[in-house]
């Protein structure tokens, strides 16, 4: 009789979610809105994301995609950013990476490990006055710095080499980049241990759409990745009312009070999203469309950038995860 297959970190991600949806206090999926929304989504949104273009040869470009990945976070430090104009947190971050590479030249493990935190807060244009930009930069210099340990120490040192390592398994390489802290990206709830890996999971998606999904951009599960469970996607999903708040914690959201992470109300905000987005990819796949959970999380991404998801406050936690 075959070994039964154990769950993939994915099934885990999805199995975890479920368990809070079902038993979350402070967040509920209304499941009755779902089948409109899915009817209304814009599927041929087009994307708008300056993390998934090349950039140079493929090790330049792998470089690029990893290292904006690596600091990918932020969003509750976003309102208190000098930002570029006309241009959102995440945006005005990827484009001052992509000038430092176009400036200086090609990022290397070398490079990320000599940065310093001036160099970082001159990179994206932040001021050292040990306000939460301040706080922002420092996070950043930890993560580049964890990111050049990392490709030093995996593969022959470069970054194509560690996704070569992966062999074209996305979830091998979502648990080799578990081992930085800051992809670590698992929390406690009364449900049990809930795995989102957000940013790991973005990495792949990343390297998946920026190389056409050829050579390092190949993953033969790449079908399997989750919703990249951050703050705009669940934002999203409550302005359509498929997500519904309580009243204290939706009281919290609109004074702009930070969420702590790994709080049970935050957890179940990322963690009831992902499983609202596995409901709609369904129900969205049932109307003939052929679409991934990662494609679908990636336009109610750019979703969020519309004006009447602007003028309502989302909620903010100052992490590393999103």
């Amino acid at each position: 009789m075959a070994e039964p297959v154990a769950p993939d970190i994915f099934d885990r991600i999805r199995s975890s979610c479920a368990a809070v949806a079902a038993a979350s206090v402070h967040v509920t999926i209304d499941e009755s809105k779902i089948a409109a929304f899915a009817g209304r989504i814009d599927l041929e949104l087009p994307p708008n994301d300056p993390g998934q273009k090349p950039l140079g040869r493929p090790e330049s470009t792998a470089a690029f995609v990893m290292s904006l990945d690596a600091i990918n976070f932020g969003s509750g430090y976003f309102p208190y950013i000098q930002k570029r104009p006309g241009m959102s947190g995440y945006h005005t971050i990827a484009a001052s990476l992509r000038d430092f590479v176009a400036d200086t030249g090609a990022i290397t493990a070398a490079r990320l490990a000599d940065l310093t935190l001036d160099d970082v807060a001159a990179i994206f244009d932040q001021l050292l006055d040990g306000g939460p930009a301040h706080e922002l930069m420092h996070l950043f210099t930890t993560a580049l710095h964890d990111l050049a340990a990392f490709i030093e120490h995996t593969g022959d040192g470069t970054f194509l080499s560690v996704v070569e390592a992966a062999d074209g398994s996305a979830s091998t390489l979502v648990e080799m980049l578990d081992e930085m802290p800051y992809y670590h990206d698992v929390h406690q709830h009364p449900a049990g241990d809930v795995l989102l890996y957000k940013r790991a999971q973005i990495t792949v998606q990343d390297l998946a759409v920026t190389f056409d999904h050829k050579g390092p951009g190949h993953f033969e599960d790449l079908r399997s990745l989750t919703m990249f469970a951050d703050n705009l996607v669940p934002h999203v999903l409550r302005v359509n009312e498929i997500l519904r708040f309580s009243p204290e914690l939706l009281a919290r959201i609109e004074a702009v009070e930070d969420i702590p992470v790994g709080s049970v109300e935050e957890v179940e905000i990322r963690a009831c999203g992902l499983h609202a987005v596995e409901l709609l990819t369904t129900e969205v796949r049932n109307l003939g469309n052929r679409v991934t959970t990662a494609a679908l999380d990636n336009i109610l991404w750019n979703t969020g950038a519309q004006a009447i998801y602007k003028s309502v406050p989302r909620h903010r936690s100052r992490c590393v995860f999103y």
